[in-house]
């Protein structure tokens, strides 16, 4: 489960001064269940799901993930959560089998289940016919697939997906698309950020939009549209966020 309460984080900018990215964003999201933070560029989305996954420390307030406390537990929140981007970088030279055994071998996990992991993940997201090819050589699907299968090494209870459609074609949007729901329906913890009216619409249980920092709405899709009587979610939106 996660639970975030009050975060708050701010950075320091030599023209602005102080900017505050993310301002007391408090939502929680269960086992079984993905929730969707929908917000425009710059919106604070990535910055709260990189302090959920430790990347980030909160300059105020904290989060449980997992049963950990993100301040004072950093390192076990990092045991049970999975992060994938579109923004990950992959190491070229690497094969994406090895890219796959180096991330599992830093969660720690011995060689007999590493192997067991491994056949299964690239069984599952059919990765075997380039599971010996260098990352650099791979398309951006192949790429994207092996961004997945490190992310799921350790057998994550959360994940956490940022933008992970943002510049795929088509098949690779959708295949990212139905993993999301898998990981669902396999009753992990997911949280899934997007600007992407439609991916909301397919994907998320409960949307929590966010604006400048501030988290203005939460809910389903249909309790948000008979919160605000707009059924169209890109018109909800924007009636959210210049209110």
């Amino acid at each position: 489960m996660i639970e975030a309460r009050h975060l708050v984080k701010r950075f320091q900018d030599r023209k602005r001064g102080t900017v505050c990215a993310v301002d007391g964003v408090t939502f929680s999201c269960r086992p079984g269940e993905i929730y969707g933070l929908l917000g425009a560029n710059g919106a604070g989305k990535t910055t709260t799901l990189r302090m959920l996954a430790t990347i980030l420390a909160p300059s105020e307030g904290t989060a449980v993930v997992g049963g950990y406390d993100v301040t004072k537990d950093p390192q076990m929140v990092r045991s049970c959560v999975g992060f994938l981007s579109t923004a990950t970088a992959l190491y070229g030279r690497l094969s994406a089998l090895e890219m796959v055994e180096y991330f599992g071998r830093l969660h720690g996990l011995d060689e007999d289940t590493l192997r067991r992991r491994i056949d299964e993940i690239f069984a599952r997201l059919e990765m075997n016919e380039f599971r010996d090819r260098r990352c650099d050589k791979l398309s951006t699907g192949m790429k994207q697939k092996v961004s997945i299968a490190r992310t799921l090494v350790h057998d994550p209870s959360v994940m956490i997906f940022d933008e992970p459609t943002m510049g795929l074609d088509i098949m690779a949007a959708r295949a990212i698309s139905g993993f999301i729901r898998e990981c669902r329906d396999n009753g992990k913890t997911v949280v899934f950020s997007t600007h992407v009216m439609s991916e909301v619409e397919k994907l998320c249980d409960h949307i929590g939009i966010i604006h400048d920092g501030k988290l203005l709405a939460e809910g389903t899709l249909p309790e948000l549209r008979g919160r605000y009587g707009i059924q169209d979610l890109g018109d909800l939106f924007v009636k959210v966020v210049e209110q």
